[in-house]
Parts: structure tokens; C-alpha cells; sequence
């Protein structure tokens, strides 16, 4: 597990973006699993903020993430991310003291 990658991202979306985020993040969700090294793959959403959208991932390393982050799409929505963000993005990395499961 110590060669994991894991992290909580928190984005908070401006108001009238935030139904535009959704869908075009829900997309992204079941290709991101079936990526190389992805372990888990989660998009929330606070159930009392609909503007903030909360992704748990973990990876089998950081260059499997690497590798996630230079595709194109999500090359392109990095670049224009604060067209739907009130502010950039909140990242944690996380230990795993458990198996992903």
C-alpha cells in the first residue's frame, strides 16, 4: 500500500457552472477506471453545498496519476478549470492504512 497514490480534491464551483461540472465530470468517471493503475475512482457531491464536488481517488503510484492527468482531456479541462471553479482546487494526499476494496 505504501506505493499508492491517493488523494482527496475538493472543487468548489461557481453556482451557475456547477450543473455544466457535473455532467462533465460524470463522464469522466467510468474511463478513469478503466485506466491503467487506477485503484479508486470516486465523484461526490456535499450533500448541504451543491457547488462542492468532492473526488477520492487513489492510484497504484503517482505515475499512474501522472499519466491520467497529461491525457488530453484532462489536460484541457485543467487549462479552463476556473471557468467553473469559484476557487482552484483543494488537494489532499491521503495515506492508505487500508486495503482500497
Amino acid at each position: 500500500m505504501a506505493d499508492q497514490y491517493g488523494f482527496i480534491l475538493h472543487a468548489h464551483t461557481r453556482p451557475e457552472k456547477a450543473a455544466e461540472f457535473a455532467a462533465l465530470f460524470r463522464a469522466y468517471v467510468e474511463p478513469s477506471r478503466a485506466e491503467a493503475g487506477c485503484i479508486a475512482y470516486h465523484m461526490l457531491r456535499d450533500s448541504h453545498d451543491p457547488t462542492l464536488f468532492i473526488f477520492y481517488e487513489v492510484w497504484q503510484s503517482q505515475e499512474h496519476l501522472a499519466i491520467h492527468s497529461a491525457l488530453p482531456h484532462m489536460r484541457e479541462f485543467y487549462a479552463r478549470r476556473m471557468d467553473y471553479l469559484r476557487r482552484d482546487f483543494e488537494i489532499r494526499q491521503i495515506e492508505m492504512l487500508s486495503p482500497a476494496g
